[in-house]
């Protein structure tokens, strides 16, 4: 987690042991019906309140009238860090949905994605791949096809004139085998088929080509407004001045090492060949 987020989820938890005021953490534990080691853990910013343990709180230590504001500090703690725990409760169809209304907020979207095909460039068996190994990674449940569809309605900002995507993967993404053979063959047929489209700037970085930086997790820029970044746990929604700046530096920085067009298309091919001879 972030140092910002743990700091911001520390304070929420000073602020419920403020409201807890003459009772003890164990009254407060009866009268919620919880452990009373979760008391202590959402007081001590271990354990990152939800919106329902925040009315149970409010209501237990007789402070209904604050509910609103303890809502309102969970949601901007939120802002920046949004657990896949709890995205992933209602499954990966309402994430995408989120996404699709960023994207129609930018006209100018910058991607970095090193492990895989980025989503906006996934064919609909390779997003069911993904989706599937993510769902099984998070317990999370499995609306596979709601969720597909989705990510391909996503795809049709691709084809709208008035915004550009610009790009980068490394050539690992390429390489890896998230589906079987003949799902990522085709994935790659539709990854070259891309290059050339008047809304896409296709770049990837070849093995072996020196960068100005190690390449980290997977981002997108929206504009100058917003960067959100891939973590295991958590995708990091980041808004301030520093934050963007930064990921702008490392997205230039990784374009420096990148092919597009002819030499794009070559790499691309070279994998295609590997995943046909193991299908």
């Amino acid at each position: 987690m972030t140092t910002d987020f743990q700091q911001a989820r520390e304070a929420l938890g000073r602020r419920l042991r403020e409201l807890r005021g003459g009772q003890t953490q164990r009254q407060l534990a009866v009268a919620t019906g919880w452990p009373q080691a979760k008391v202590s853990k959402l007081e001590t910013g271990r354990q990152t309140a939800t919106p329902e343990d925040l009315k149970a709180w409010a209501e237990a230590t007789d402070h209904t009238a604050v509910t609103e504001e303890l809502l309102s500090r969970l949601q901007g703690l939120e802002t920046h860090t949004r657990s896949w725990r709890r995205q992933l409760r209602a499954g990966h169809r309402p994430v995408q949905d989120a996404l699709l209304v960023e994207y129609e907020r930018s006209t100018i979207l910058r991607a970095w994605q090193g492990s895989m095909v980025v989503g906006l460039l996934q064919t609909p068996d390779y997003a069911r791949h993904v989706f599937s190994r993510f769902a099984e990674l998070h317990n999370a449940p499995r609306d596979l096809e709601e969720a597909v569809r989705a990510r391909m309605r996503r795809q049709e900002l691709l084809y709208r004139p008035g915004r550009t995507f610009h790009i980068l993967m490394w050539q690992a993404a390429l390489h890896a085998g998230v589906a079987p053979p003949d799902v990522v063959a085709a994935q790659l047929d539709r990854l070259a088929g891309v290059i050339g489209l008047d809304t896409v700037r296709l770049g990837i970085i070849p093995y072996g080509a020196q960068i100005g930086v190690p390449p980290g997790n997977g981002f997108w820029l929206y504009d100058e407004r917003l960067a959100i970044v891939e973590e295991w746990h958590a995708e990091l929604w980041l808004d301030d001045a520093d934050s963007l700046a930064l990921y702008r530096r490392v997205w230039e920085t990784l374009d420096q090492s990148a092919v597009y067009g002819t030499q794009a298309r070559r790499l691309i091919a070279r994998a295609r060949a590997h995943f046909t001879d193991l299908a």
